[in-house]
Formats: C-alpha cells, structure tokens, sequence
C-alpha cells in the first residue's frame, strides 16, 4: 500500500508541526470532537490514530485497517491494549515530552490552593474589597513545606527539582523502584508520605497496583491542611471517597486534571467545593510541550506505517501487526 494511500485520524487538536508532518505522507482526518461515537465512525476507514483522548474499548472492531495508534502523551490507559494486541495494532506514546508543562500546571495548582485564589477572584469581582481582602487569612506560604511525590518519573522529577530548589521546600517521593529516585528527592514509605506531606502530586501511571490507590483510608491519613494534586491518572483515586473527604473538610483541597470516568458530568459534585481547582486534562498542553509531542508523535504513526517500530513502543510482543503491511 502506497504511503500517499495512508488515512491518518487525529482525535484531539494537535500542534501544526505534527499535522504538517503527518499531510506530508498521508491524508489527516481531524476530528471535530472526541466523542465515542464520532472516533468509532471517523476510524473505520483510517490506517492509523492519534490520540490524547480515552479510544472506545470496541474501537478496533470498528476500524478494521488500523495499524497503528499513538498516544499523544504518556497515558497507555487511553488504548485498549488487550484489544489492540489481539487485533495486532502497534501502540506508542510519548513519555516525558510534556514533562515541563504538566509540572508548571502542577506548581500552578499547589499555588493557587495555597494563595486560596479562587475564593480571593470570586470574592473581588463579586463583592466588597475588603470582604475579599479577608480571604487572605488561609492563605500559606510553600516555603519549607513538605512535597509528597506518588509516582517519580519524568514529571515528578521536574516538579522535585523545581520545588526544592525554587521554593526552599523538602520533597519525599514514593515510586516503585525507590533505588531510581533523583537526588532532590527523600525515598519515603505511602504512609510516611501520606502522613508528612503538605502538598501531595500523583503523576503515576494507572495499573492494578494504583487503581484506587488514594482509597478511603489512605485519604484519612493525610493532615487535615493538606491538599491533594492529580496529574496522573483519574482512578488512581476513589473519586467517591475524595468527595467525602472534602465534605468531612479532612483534607485542605484538590487539584484535579484527571477523572475517574474521564469527563465530569455537568452535576458532579467536585464542583460544589471552593477549595477544588478543576481543569479538563490539559496539563500537558502548553504551547511548547504540544508541538514537542506533537513532532514526535507525527513521526512515530509515520515510522510504524512505514513498517518501523517507534521509538517508544508500548506492546512489542504485538507482532502479528506487521502481516497488515
């Protein structure tokens, strides 16, 4: 099959670089959302896809001519692997190419919790300027606080780096592999983090080790000041026991870029709390990180279609994917 003969889906926006990249060997089909039903239909006759969004469990069934799907990121969970090795469809992704910018959102998130800026920009532009001006009374410094790390891996090393010599502040960091550990960072045991931390960063990846890892419990073992930040994957915590904790005001607040079902319906009750800041998985998204992934994601889905294997390459063992060339 001709390259020229290639039909590429690109299910979220992506940097112009890659698009570029991508028109220069194949037709590219952008889709206008990321809807189950509109990937399923827009994939049927596509030989490859690029996505940020979570792919539909049936969606090789639907696209039989798939042969290659590239994550425009770092989360595996986003593809039915099982389904895409049984289909014999090559998976990559592209870890730590958004490292900076996930890490900036962190910083952002862990300042605007400690600042309590919500409630300060809600109260100027709503009310008195000294009913406002008494929303300061919560605020804290990070200076000297304690950063607790789940998951050190490209993200969580920069924040490290970042907090520690940036903001004076002690980072403890719990990882599988604790012997990997960068040296801005103290190997601590879950509860030691859970309960020193004052400002906890989930950046690991979703397994069945971490599904749920942040349970009922283990969120009654933080300090009652401390907020909770989550840039990894959304069911790494019990979104039902997170809403409860900030009922029962048992943590200081959270900062979500990921959910445990992906979207937030329009009536979750996430939105109800002042002290939760709520962004739609884009914290990998600043201009700079996007056309950095979006270069390396084009020219994986082009290294795969030509019969190549990625550079980062996510299920090797699937190699039946090579009889569809």
């Amino acid at each position: 099959m001709s390259t020229q003969a290639h039909r590429i889906l690109v299910v979220d926006p992506i940097d112009p670089t890659g698009i570029d990249a991508l028109s220069a060997h194949a037709e590219v089909i952008r889709a206008a959302d990321s809807h189950p039903d509109t990937v399923r239909r827009l994939a049927a006759n596509c030989d490859a896809v690029i996505t940020r969004s979570k792919l539909p469990e049936d969606i090789f069934e639907h696209a039989p001519r798939l042969r290659a799907v590239t994550i425009h990121g770092t989360g595996t969970d986003l593809v039915p692997l099982t389904q895409a090795c049984a289909h014999g469809v090559m998976v990559a992704n592209v870890p730590g190419g958004n490292a900076p910018s996930v890490a900036e959102h962190c910083l952002m998130g862990m300042l605007l919790l400690a600042r309590n800026f919500r409630n300060i920009d809600t109260g100027i532009r709503t009310g008195p300027w000294d009913a406002a001006r008494a929303m300061a009374e919560p605020m804290v410094e990070l200076n000297g606080k304690t950063l607790g790390l789940i998951g050190v891996g490209h993200i969580g090393e920069r924040l490290a780096n970042i907090c520690a010599q940036g903001l004076g502040m002690r980072v403890l960091g719990y990882r599988r592999h604790q012997h990997l550990l960068p040296s801005s960072v103290t190997a601590a045991t879950l509860d030691t983090l859970l309960n020193t931390a004052d400002v906890i960063v989930i950046s690991c990846p979703l397994t069945p080790d971490t599904h749920h890892l942040m349970n009922a419990a283990r969120l009654q073992q933080m300090q009652r000041h401390a907020f909770l930040i989550n840039v990894g994957r959304g069911p790494v915590i019990d979104e039902e026991a997170l809403v409860e904790a900030l009922r029962a005001q048992h943590i200081g607040g959270a900062m979500l870029d990921v959910y445990e079902h992906y979207r937030l319906r329009p009536d979750h009750p996430l939105f109800q709390f002042p002290n939760v800041v709520l962004t739609p998985h884009l914290g990998g998204s600043a201009r700079e990180s996007r056309r950095n992934v979006s270069r390396i994601a084009a020219a994986q889905t082009l290294r795969m279609l030509a019969g190549e294997q990625p550079t980062h390459f996510v299920n090797p063992e699937t190699r039946p994917w090579q009889a569809k060339i």
